[in-house]
């Protein structure tokens, strides 16, 4: 990998306009890793819980994130930012909630790219120990995926998006093929409505899967982390979050229900106890042959590789995204000269992997009972709690900016619906966390791991309150997207001057007078720097490019 070199820099921004719709799907649903759930999360669901209810809540579960993804979507529009969750619960519920919110996000992030390390290194340790006949200890084979996602989280973000992909259109459509061999050759001669049905699902078991089908989602979110890569952000990540959400709900939804109807009603549960992921190469090898299913046992490597990638480049530029705010260490903000990526944050995320992976190789710790196990878990409580901050964040930005052009069902109805019912989610999965672990419900894990994510939100709110008190100038330019001043804190009350690349929705390339911040609701702006009409064009001499510049007035700071 690459050392920092003089040629990287520490700049205010990402590179531009690299992501369109279809990247951000590509790395959305490559995150949730379709294959995987379907082979791992899916059976498990239906081994521990009993209940064939499944697919009925997969769509439950798609309908509320639907109802996320309004407001979160909205909110978008107007705060492109890649720390996401951090800004958006910056710029709605205030600095602390922000700090607080980047502190589980970068906790919930981590332990899923480092929890797929252990399943990506299990797995495939059995797959070569099986088709070579040499067995290498995971940890072996986690050191290489780690050294492969660490090269390419350096490169630059449409590339990764190409490799994704690649990986993940031949995902799908293994999945695609299983679904056909389930529906047209039923275990029980026919294929039964009953996993559809309210009254399977509201029965014994209920909290293990929905525990089970919300953390299937974790990743879905992330289109926003790439806002300030994407062009036209204020649409772009919109509609790639509908089509991701939307998409992995159902693509969900028929594949748990086609695996009821391979394996047959009557003996699901003992086979997803006994089979595990054979229940989804079974049918596939019965159908299309044994070279297929062993395709398809290797796609399913893919698949977690391509989520370590995303989640890696996630980590990172949350990462960029607080080094660039001084919130953490300022030299998180610098990125690589060719690649316009987050370098030093994701060489930190590969590093924190790589002590993390050592660790457990070093304990002989179980990579799937342990580290997939406690980790995955760990990442869906952190990515819950964010997504039902979030939706009352949203509620409190639109408040704050009134003028911010949204419908009454986008700024309040739907985010007020979504912080209820996301917090009753939370609540099931906390209290069936020993399912989704596979602990005893007497084993202390099930409780630390918890607590793990409240201590992060009690740190960052705590740091974000120390900023306040000994780097106020830090402090005041939290969750804006723009790079922290060495000097002295502008005067709350005074003029400041925001300048930003012509037809750019983002945080600026350089900075003007002042750290203000237009679209803080404290903030009374004279004009708004997203509306086009309401800026000024010039050329900055020098710099051969359209510049935009925009006055506006900030009064004392609310938080």
């Amino acid at each position: 990998m690459p050392a920092l070199a003089t040629t990287d820099r520490q700049v205010p921004g990402l590179r531009r306009r690299r992501l369109g719709v279809v990247h951000l799907v590509f790395f959305t649903v490559a995150a949730s890793a379709p294959l995987t759930v379907l082979a791992g999360g899916v059976t498990t669901a239906y081994a521990v819980s009993g209940n064939q209810g499944v697919p009925l809540a997969f769509l439950g579960v798609a309908a509320v994130l639907v109802l996320f993804a309004v407001g979160y979507a909205a909110m978008s529009r107007h705060v492109a930012n890649a720390g996401a969750f951090y800004s958006y619960l910056a710029r709605g519920l205030g600095r602390p909630a922000g700090v607080a919110g980047s502190f589980v996000a970068l906790v919930g992030y981590n332990a899923i790219q480092i929890a797929l390390y252990g399943l990506f290194g299990s797995a495939m340790s059995d797959f070569v120990a099986e088709i070579a006949g040499l067995r290498l200890p995971w940890w072996t084979w986690a050191l290489l995926a780690l050294l492969a996602v660490g090269w390419l989280g350096l490169l630059r973000v449409d590339l990764n998006a190409r490799v994704l992909a690649v990986l993940l259109v031949v995902e799908v459509l293994v999945v695609i093929g299983f679904d056909v061999a389930g529906f047209t050759r039923p275990a029980e001669g026919a294929v039964t409505l009953d996993p559809l049905l309210p009254s399977t699902l509201f029965a014994s078991g209920i909290g293990a899967v929905v525990a089970f089908t919300v953390a299937s989602f974790t990743g879905f979110e992330s289109g926003a982390i790439y806002s300030e890569e994407a062009r036209n952000p204020r649409s772009t990540v919109a509609r790639a979050t509908f089509i991701a959400v939307s998409f992995t709900g159902l693509f969900y939804a028929l594949s748990a229900w086609a695996m009821v109807a391979s394996t047959g009603p009557s003996q699901l549960q003992a086979r997803a106890a006994e089979e595990g992921p054979g229940l989804v190469f079974a049918p596939l090898a019965e159908t299309f042959g044994p070279v297929v299913a062993d395709v398809a046992t290797l796609l399913m490597l893919t698949s977690v590789f391509a989520a370590l990638l995303s989640f890696h480049n996630s980590v990172a530029r949350y990462l960029f995204a607080l080094g660039r705010e001084r919130v953490l260490p300022g030299v998180l903000a610098t990125v690589g000269a060719r690649s316009g990526g987050p370098l030093a944050g994701s060489l930190a995320q590969s590093a924190l992997a790589l002590v993390v992976v050592i660790g457990f190789a070093v304990s002989a710790a179980d990579p799937m009972l342990a580290l997939f196990s406690w980790f995955s878990g760990l990442s869906a409580i952190g990515v819950v709690l964010l997504m039902t901050g979030t939706s009352v964040a949203v509620i409190g930005f639109f408040r704050r900016n009134r003028s911010a052009p949204a419908s009454v069902w986008a700024r309040l109805i739907a985010p007020a619906l979504a912080a209820v019912l996301l917090a009753a989610i939370l609540v099931v999965l906390v209290g069936n966390f020993d399912a989704l672990l596979g602990t005893d419900p007497s084993s202390p894990v099930r409780w630390i791991l918890p607590a793990v994510v409240l201590l992060a939100a009690v740190g960052g709110a705590g740091w974000a309150l120390r900023l306040r008190r000994d780097r106020p100038e830090i402090y005041a330019g939290i969750g804006g997207g723009e790079p922290a001043p060495d000097g002295v804190a502008p005067d709350a009350g005074a003029p400041a001057v925001y300048r930003r690349r012509a037809g750019e929705t983002g945080p600026s390339d350089w900075a003007g007078a002042g750290t203000a911040d237009p679209l803080d609701g404290a903030a009374a702006p004279v004009s708004d720097p997203l509306d086009e009409r309401a800026t000024t064009v010039f050329t900055m001499p020098g710099r051969g490019e359209d510049e935009e510049t925009t006055e506006f007035r900030r009064p004392d700071l609310r938080d």
